[in-house]
């Protein structure tokens, strides 16, 4: 018997380590972006059902440090889908598992396309928006999208 879970959401949690964080015990921004990555991408697969790779990182802002022995918590969800795309939305926090306390740490957003077995864009199932909370990351997703493209310059292209 089996749990069905929404394959449009997905936590992680990972306590840091000494491997993690530079000599004064602060992580290092880049393992939370590797964390980040991973929950968005882990995330955007449950939905495709297929391979996919990271075509673009939105900016991540670090508000707050994180410490060796803090539990870092990581929400992804989807926000919307292309053909052969999916964006998700990755939020960090910290927990201090002494006392309890959660602090928000960064989010982000970042575009995977599903590939097939030769590595070219494979087309992804459509994800339909049910809430009004769906609804609105949809719409400022499409806007983003927009942005995304109008960047394309010079032979440059931001995938999405």
């Amino acid at each position: 018997m089996g749990v069905h879970l929404a394959v449009e959401d997905l936590q992680l949690a990972q306590v840091m380590l000494p491997q993690d964080a530079n000599p004064h015990g602060n992580v290092h921004g880049g393992t939370l972006m590797k964390l980040a990555d991973t929950a968005g991408g882990l995330c955007a697969m449950r939905h495709a059902r297929r391979p996919l790779v990271t075509v673009v990182m939105d900016s991540m802002t670090f508000e707050e440090p994180v410490y060796v022995g803090n539990l870092v918590l990581l929400h992804a969800c989807v926000t919307w889908t292309g053909r052969t795309s999916v964006e998700t939305v990755v939020t960090i926090d910290a927990e201090d598992v002494v006392s309890g306390m959660i602090r928000h740490i960064s989010s982000a957003y970042f575009v995977y396309v599903a590939i097939d077995d030769d590595g070219r864009p494979s087309p992804v199932p459509p994800f339909e928006p049910k809430t009004a909370e769906q609804r609105a990351r949809w719409k400022a997703a499409e806007q983003r999208r927009a942005i995304r493209l109008g960047r394309r310059t010079d032979g440059v292209h931001a995938q999405a």
